[in-house]
C-alpha cells in the first residue's frame, strides 16, 4: 500500500493520536467504560440482566405478519444500539412479526448483556471504534445500517472496520440489504415533465448561466469545490450555496438553508430553469448517489455528475448525465456544456428518458420492482423496518439451525457465521478534485483533513479486532492498542 509520509502523514496522525488519548483517559474518569467481565454464551448469568416486564408485555407491531404463536417472552431481543434510530413509537420495545418468525425489538440497553438478545444493530454514522460494546459476545450478531456518505465513517471503508459486522444495509448492491435507490421514489419521478427548452433559453437571455451549482457543505472528502472552481474559468456557473458563492437567491425566503434541503415547489421551479446542475456527492464510492443525481433529472435538467464511478449502471438509458470524469479537463467540459447549450437538438437528447417507454434499463427497472422498501411510500414499509425484520429472519433462522446442532450432538454443524465484506462499502482513499496529490501544497487543508481521517480510521478498525479477540472489556485500553498501531506503523516507516 505505499506512498510513506503523503498516506500516512505519522507527524500529524500523531498530534490526532495525542489528542485522542487525552479523550481516552476523560472518558476513563468519568466512569464512560466500566469494565465487565467476559462472558460466553454458554456460561450465562441467566439473572445477570433480567428482561423486565416490558419485554413480555410489549405493544404488538405487525408488519408482514407470520403465524409465529410464541410470547414475548420467548422472542429474540434485537437491540438498537443506536437508539436515535429506534423505529418504532412512542415505547422503546416493539414486537415485530417478520416473514420467518417474530422478535422483540428495543433501544433500551439494559439488556445488552442478556443471553436472549441476539443482535445489536448500529447506524454507521454513530458507530465509534472506541465506544464499541465490550467484551463482544459470542452469542451476539451485530449488524450495520449505513445509508449516508461514506464520509461520515471512513472505518466502515476498510476490510478490519466493516468485518466487525454481520449484517449490513448500505447504499453498495453488494450489501446484504441494499440502499442503494434510497433518493428515488420511482419511475414516475424521473418521468415528470421538463421546463420547455424556450423558457431554458430565455431565462438565458436574462443573463443566467447554463450551470447551476448549490452547496453549502464546502470541505468534503471529494473536493468538489477544487474542481469547480476551474471550471468556472471556462464557462459561467451560478453558484447560489456558500461555496463558491458568486450569485443571490431571489428571496430570503429561498435562501434559507432548510428550503433548499427539501422539494420546495418555489425553489424546485427557480432551479429547474437551469440547463444543467453540477452534481457531485461529497464522497466518491460505488453506488453512492443521492438527491444530487436524482432531482435534477426529475426537473428535467441534466446533471454533470461525479460520485458514483458505477453510476451508468442505473441510469434510465445510454443518454441521460453527463460524467465529469469522461473529459480530460474542466476546459474540455466546458466546451461540450457549451455546445449543448448553443444546439438545441443535441441537448434535449438528454431527456428522452422523459418520453413514453424512455427508460430503456431493465436493470433499473427490476431493482424498484424488487424493492420491498417504499420512498414516500406509506404503502410500504421504510427500510428501517424492513432491515430489523431482515435481522430478525436471520435470528430466528441462526437459532432453529443452533437448536438441531444441539439436539443431534454435534451431528449436524453448527451454523456458520456470516462476515461482511470489504464490498459492502469499501470506498477508495479520498483523491483530489483537480490535479494530483502529489502536487499539493503540505499545509492544504483537505490532504490534512481527509487523507488522514481515512488511514487512521483503518488503525480503528485494525485496533477494535484486536480488542475483540482479545476478548478485551475495557473501552479505555483502545487508544492503548492505538498507541501500539502507531508505533508499528513508524516502525514500518
Amino acid at each position: 500500500m505505499g506512498g510513506g509520509g503523503l498516506r500516512r502523514g505519522l507527524a500529524a496522525l500523531w498530534v490526532t493520536l495525542a489528542l485522542a488519548w487525552g479523550v481516552g483517559a476523560a472518558l476513563a474518569a468519568e466512569g464512560a467504560a466500566e469494565p465487565a467481565e467476559p462472558c460466553g454464551a454458554e456460561g450465562w448469568a441467566q439473572d445477570a440482566v433480567p428482561p423486565g416486564a416490558a419485554f413480555v408485555a410489549a405493544a404488538s407491531y405487525r408488519g408482514p405478519g407470520n403465524n409465529d404463536t410464541r410470547s414475548n417472552k420467548a422472542l429474540p431481543i434485537l437491540l438498537w444500539w443506536s437508539g436515535s434510530l429506534f423505529p418504532h413509537f412512542p415505547g422503546d420495545t416493539e414486537r415485530i412479526d417478520c416473514p420467518r418468525g417474530s422478535c422483540l425489538v428495543t433501544r433500551s440497553r439494559r439488556v445488552a448483556r442478556h443471553r436472549r438478545t441476539k443482535a445489536l444493530i448500529f447506524y454507521g454514522t454513530d458507530f465509534r471504534a472506541y465506544e464499541a460494546p465490550l467484551p463482544r459476545l459470542p452469542h451476539q450478531t451485530w449488524a450495520l445500517f449505513h445509508e449516508e456518505s461514506p464520509m461520515n465513517n471512513y472505518l466502515l471503508s476498510h476490510s478490519p472496520g466493516i468485518r466487525l459486522f454481520n449484517y449490513t444495509a448500505t447504499f453498495r448492491r453488494e450489501s446484504d440489504y441494499p440502499l442503494t435507490l434510497q433518493w428515488l421514489p420511482g419511475t414516475g419521478y424521473l418521468r415528470a415533465p421538463a421546463v420547455p427548452l424556450a423558457e431554458k433559453d430565455a431565462w438565458r437571455r436574462k443573463g443566467y448561466g447554463p450551470v447551476l451549482y448549490m452547496q453549502s457543505h464546502c470541505d468534503v472528502p471529494s473536493d468538489r469545490d477544487r474542481y469547480v472552481r476551474e471550471l468556472m474559468k471556462y464557462i459561467q456557473v451560478d453558484s447560489y450555496g456558500k461555496c463558491l458563492h458568486n450569485r443571490e437567491l431571489p428571496s430570503e425566503r429561498l435562501r434559507d438553508t432548510s428550503t433548499a434541503t427539501t422539494e420546495d415547489s418555489e425553489f424546485m421551479t427557480f432551479i429547474a430553469r437551469y440547463k444543467f446542475h453540477l452534481a457531485l456527492e461529497n464522497a466518491i464510492c460505488d453506488d453512492y448517489m443521492t438527491e444530487k443525481l436524482w432531482r435534477p433529472m426529475h426537473l428535467g435538467a441534466v446533471p454533470v455528475y461525479r460520485g458514483s464511478p458505477a453510476v451508468r449502471d442505473w441510469m434510465p438509458n445510454n443518454l441521460s448525465i453527463i460524467l465529469i470524469d469522461d473529459f480530460d479537463s474542466p476546459r474540455e467540459l466546458a466546451k461540450y456544456l457549451d455546445f449543448l447549450d448553443k444546439n438545441g437538438e443535441e441537448y434535449l437528447k438528454y431527456l428522452e428518458y422523459k418520453n413514453i417507454d424512455g427508460i430503456k434499463n431493465q436493470f433499473l427497472l427490476e431493482s424498484l420492482e424488487k424493492r420491498e422498501w417504499g420512498v414516500n411510500d406509506m404503502s410500504l414499509p421504510n427500510y428501517l423496518n424492513g432491515f430489523e425484520c431482515f435481522v430478525c429472519d436471520k435470528e430466528n433462522t441462526r437459532v432453529k439451525e443452533e437448536q438441531k446442532h444441539k439436539k443431534s450432538r454435534g451431528q449436524i454443524p453448527a451454523p456458520r457465521p456470516h462476515i461482511a465484506q470489504f464490498k459492502h462499502m469499501g470506498c477508495p482513499v479520498p483523491s483530489p478534485g483537480f490535479g494530483r496529490v502529489e502536487d499539493l501544497s503540505e499545509g492544504d487543508s483537505w490532504k490534512e483533513m481527509w487523507l488522514q481521517d481515512y488511514w487512521q480510521s483503518l488503525d480503528q478498525g485494525e485496533a477494535l479486532t484486536a480488542m475483540i479477540h482479545r476478548n478485551e472489556s475495557h473501552q479505555g485500553k483502545f487508544w492503548d492498542y492505538m498507541h501500539e498501531i502507531f508505533l508499528k506503523r513508524t516502525r514500518q516507516h
